[in-house]
């Protein structure tokens, strides 16, 4: 009895995976940076940015980074039909993915 309730015990638990914290960020893209294209395209040359933003919110690394459209983003940034966004004045948005 006890060795089955042992096994049981450790096919629970050993198949409960840890999964990782994930949170994702939007961000402006502010040409100011100088990587505005990196992050915005995914290139590799975005990654050390990306990575030390997530480290700067005490997460370990960067998973993902890209452009994201206005439309897709609720609340606080207007559409980008909106009047107070001008197609020269708007800015554009990048979610970076971290994890711990």
């Amino acid at each position: 009895m006890r060795t089955m309730l042992a096994a049981l015990l450790v096919f629970v638990f050993g198949s409960l995976s840890a999964e990782a914290e994930k949170r994702v960020f939007v961000i402006a893209n502010n040409t100011d940076y100088g990587v505005d294209r990196c992050l915005s395209t995914g290139a590799s040359c975005g990654a050390a940015v990306a990575t030390a933003y997530c480290r700067s919110r005490e997460f370990t690394e960067a998973v993902s980074y890209r452009k994201v459209d206005r439309d897709d983003i609720t609340g606080a940034v207007p559409p980008s039909g909106g009047a107070s966004c001008r197609s020269s004045l708007c800015e554009d948005f990048v979610a970076i993915e971290c994890t711990r």
